[in-house]
């Protein structure tokens, strides 16, 4: 039945009700005070019938929607296949306190690097004034130098973080998957190049990170303890320093917005983001896409284990 027909006859239904119930009240009253009583009454029900079948509706939807969502994510699911754990919680923790620390760094010393900027001024008066952010900004430091002796032990000493520093060195195969993936990209050859582990995309990611990190933290002390480097350096070593934080944090800001925020957000792949950096996972689907020798590492391994398994 149409959705006009069914609205229709649930009215009428309870129309029929609604005369049924007021023949007994109206009974022995003049005509035209029983009509207005009954007009009412009738009113005063279709409004609270109206607001139920609306509530009921509503209700319907919502549940209608849900349903679908869910139908939607399990297809999705089926799509993707497997579910691949490619960064432990540890890794999970070091990156969120180290984006946490960048954005916290840029948008309290931006503002000082370019303070004529109408959004500068915002900025800092959100913060409650130039102190206040200084504040704000130290504490973005903070973080940042935990982040690096959090990481620096965590590749020292567990086994996850050597293997992948290893992983992460640069190799001659690198040079040869950028010329591959250029001749891609013009359609010279139609396969992309296939990656293990990490690809040179996420090698540039880490030792850009890496080297800046040792940049603007090492300047940023001579920055903030001003008074002691200046009690065995001359000034000059300040105006470098100041230079290097600088042109440093410009660049850093450049290579995460145009850089980094592609690759992993804003790629036609990816967009309108990934929440890898959050439960740390890839499907089946993207292993296949974007490591695709990692992936076939993975069963072979898996092979070797299940062979080793059954010949007990």
């Amino acid at each position: 039945m149409p959705e006009d027909d069914r609205k229709d006859a649930t009215r009428d239904a309870v129309e029929r009700e609604i005369d049924a119930a007021l023949k007994e009240q109206v009974t022995g009253l003049p005509p035209d005070q029983a009509e207005a009583l009954r007009e009412k009454i009738r009113l005063r029900v279709r409004k609270e019938v109206e607001r139920d079948l609306l509530a009921r509706t509503a209700s319907e939807r919502r549940a209608a929607a849900r349903l679908a969502r869910e139908e939607r994510k399990k297809e999705k699911q089926a799509e993707e296949g497997e579910l691949f754990q490619r960064f432990n919680r540890n890794f999970r923790f070091q990156h969120v306190v180290m984006f946490t620390a960048v954005i916290l760094l840029i948008i309290t010393g931006m503002p000082l690097k370019f303070p004529n900027f109408i959004l500068s001024r915002f900025v800092i008066n959100f913060w409650g004034g130039i102190q206040n952010s200084t504040i704000v900004h130290r504490i973005g430091a903070g973080m940042l130098i935990y982040f690096m002796i959090h990481h620096f032990l965590y590749t020292v000493l567990t086994r996850d973080g050597r293997r992948d520093f290893w992983l992460l060195i640069p190799k001659p195969g690198d040079a040869k998957d950028i010329v591959h993936n250029i001749r891609h990209f013009l359609g010279k050859v139609p396969d992309k190049p296939r990656f293990g582990r990490f690809s040179y995309i996420e090698k540039f990611d880490y030792w850009a990170v890496y080297w800046g990190c040792i940049i603007m933290i090492g300047s940023g002390l001579f920055l903030w303890f001003e008074s002691i480097v200046l009690r065995f350096l001359p000034k000059y070593a300040l105006d470098v320093a100041h230079e290097m934080h600088s042109d440093e944090a410009m660049l850093a800001t450049l290579a995460i917005v145009i850089w980094h925020f592609y690759n992993v957000h804003f790629n036609p792949d990816r967009f309108p983001g990934t929440l890898l950096w959050w439960h740390g996972q890839l499907s089946e689907h993207e292993m296949k896409e974007e490591h695709p020798l990692e992936y076939e590492e993975i069963l072979a391994r898996r092979a070797g284990e299940s062979a080793e398994v059954t010949n007990r």
